[in-house]
């Protein structure tokens, strides 16, 4: 019988899972805030992963150069979706934010089919980042260890910013109650929009940094659209450390569960799913 791998397998869920959460935290933070169904969010990293595909491939750009472009590019871009096609439909129902935004992804897949082909897209990695790293009791990709990191960092600086700042203040009390923030004169239409701008940057830098781990092709918007969306459900609208936990948890069983069992496929993560939901309806740090 084939041994185990017990570290390795470890380490590749926590790489995933850090990768889940850097692409969902602004997701969840928005719909939290903005009551809107975006089911473009995926997109947005989509659009990430290849500005950081151009600016390497095409001009030779530094890798981390490559990925500050990204989210400040899809963040920009955002503004004017967000003023211009999103702002006009907070108060609408459901079914027409869906309608809007999944049509918004076809245009994105469409896009990028037509200027980038259908074929995978990889970069080149900085050497340092490209081969296995020796830890003492297993050997390990480099770059997957560095996603950790990455997602470590992001943490530690979402955290500090929603809980340690006077815009983090307005943002949570925006999320808890929209019309006793903008009782108190908080301008809660210039916080979606700046709320929109960092998650959609966040996401964009997700996109770049995934490529080595999931890859990208033009229908990355819709195949991890799922992932992105049962991270925000079992995390809880709003909630970054519920938006980490639930990340590290699907990234980890799903990693595992693939690993160990293939043929089962995704069926672990939508398990822990329903299971969750079931549990606790609105998520594990969502409010009731």
């Amino acid at each position: 019988m084939e041994s185990i791998d017990i570290p390795s397998i470890v380490l590749g869920g926590l790489a995933y899972g850090m990768l889940l959460f850097i692409v969902s935290v602004g997701l969840s933070v928005t719909m939290g805030l903005m009551g809107f169904v975006n089911l473009a969010h995926g997109a947005f990293a989509m659009i990430g992963g290849y500005v950081v595909v151009t600016l390497m491939g095409g001009l030779g750009a530094n890798f981390f150069l490559a990925l500050l472009a990204a989210f400040v590019l899809v963040a920009l871009v955002s503004v004017v979706f967000e003023r211009l096609l999103y702002a006009p439909l907070y108060r609408a129902d459901e079914l027409s934010q869906v309608l809007l935004t999944i049509g918004l992804v076809f245009m994105m897949i469409a896009t990028v089919t037509f200027f980038w082909g259908t074929e995978p897209k990889t970069i080149r990695l900085p050497s340092y980042l490209a081969g296995p790293m020796d830890l003492g009791f297993t050997s390990f990709p480099a770059y997957r260890i560095f996603m950790i990191g990455v997602g470590a960092a992001m943490i530690v600086a979402l955290w500090l910013g929603f809980e340690r700042t006077t815009i983090g203040a307005q943002i949570r009390a925006a999320v808890d109650n929209r019309r006793m923030a903008q009782s108190l004169g908080i301008n809660v239409d210039r916080l979606f929009t700046m709320t929109f701008a960092l998650g959609s940057g966040l996401a964009a830098m997700g996109g770049g940094l995934g490529i080595e781990i999931i890859g990208l092709n033009p229908q990355y918007a819709l195949n991890y659209l799922v992932f992105f969306l049962i991270v925000v459900a079992v995390g809880g609208l709003g909630s970054i450390r519920g938006t980490f936990l639930a990340a590290l948890v699907i990234g980890m069983f799903d990693f595992a569960g693939k690993r160990l069992y293939p043929e089962a496929g995704a069926f672990f993560i939508y398990a822990i799913t329903i299971a969750v939901l079931l549990w606790r309806p609105q998520g594990l740090f969502g409010r009731r």
